[in-house]
């Protein structure tokens, strides 16, 4: 079961980022013979991030509290880090310099009404607002609909991460690029965890995961991490068939933490056509859920 352990996932980061890097590619001499570690030694990131060698040691064993931004900037650009990886590395400094804190369980975030009906007032696009975790909190009635094949978990809120690495057959059959899927959604929890590595619903989480998936346990293990930004779905939804989506994802300055997520596609196409004919097919299924409700009896 996996755990969050701060000192354990800097001292992996760090070091998996060090491990991919070869000598030439930092600019460095690539002498003869063979080396005893796989891409940089510690001494030659000391060297590249100007800080000594010791130094560098404590770090890369966890003692990141007190670093200060320059030297972390350097750090980063001695590890060749892209923006996710830069992000995540000042979260773990942060969370290693703050009090030590007991794990927390967060309370079930309950949306606003107006930001309810901001989604509903969408209704040519599936749009939901979800936390680092995944937890779908809010949706509006075309992000049902484009959901729907999941299959039904009594547990709430629904959570899409334990869809994709706990239901692997449907999903593999919901999402075009699952490969693609499992991977930046592991990444994408390694980033939260670096940011809430107290919080003890997403330890529980990764610790599910880890424990049913080996597919989780592989990427988990990775210390890859990701940023929820633009990008691109392709779905095969057993209603409509095929939908390539354009996504968006959107922090809420207001809610911290929360995200609005929405995906469009552009007029004209066939995946807008298959938009279209989604949001017919789910105002019948509400139209015949509303029928089914008023057809039963009355209870006394």
């Amino acid at each position: 079961m996996a755990t969050m352990d701060l000192r354990t996932d800097i001292r992996e980061f760090l070091s998996s980022r060090r491990a991919r890097i070869a000598p030439e590619h930092a600019g460095l001499p690539a002498y003869g013979g063979r080396r005893r570690v796989k891409g940089l030694r510690r001494e030659e990131v000391a060297l590249l991030a100007g800080v000594s060698v010791d130094y560098y040691v404590r770090m890369e064993r966890g003692a990141l509290a007190g670093a200060s931004d320059g030297v972390l900037d350097a750090l980063a650009c001695a590890l060749q880090l892209d923006e996710a990886e830069r992000h995540h590395l000042f979260h773990l400094a942060r969370q290693s310099g703050a009090p030590s804190r007991p794990r927390r369980r967060r309370s079930t975030v309950m949306v606003r009404s107006s930001l309810q009906q901001l989604l509903d007032a969408i209704t040519d696009a599936p749009a939901w607002i979800c936390n680092g975790r995944y937890d779908v909190l809010a949706t509006n009635q075309l992000a049902r609909a484009l959901f729907s094949p999941m299959p039904a978990d009594q547990r709430r809120p629904a959570n899409t991460a334990r869809f994709v690495y706990l239901s692997p057959e449907a999903a593999q059959e919901f999402f075009v690029d699952y490969d693609q899927i499992v991977g930046h959604i592991a990444a994408k929890l390694r980033m939260e965890a670096g940011r809430n590595p107290h919080d003890e619903d997403l330890i529980a989480l990764v610790g599910e995961l880890s424990t049913h998936s080996e597919a989780f346990q592989r990427r988990w293990a990775s210390q890859d991490v990701r940023l929820h930004r633009s990008g691109r779905k392709r779905i095969h939804h057993p209603v409509v068939g095929r939908l390539d989506l354009d996504v968006e994802s959107l922090e809420l300055p207001a809610e911290p933490g929360l995200h609005l997520t929405v995906y469009t596609a552009p007029a004209g196409t066939p995946t807008a056509d298959n938009l279209g004919l989604l949001a017919s097919w789910a105002a019948t299924q509400q139209t015949d859920s509303h029928d089914s409700s008023d057809a039963r009896p009355a209870s006394s």
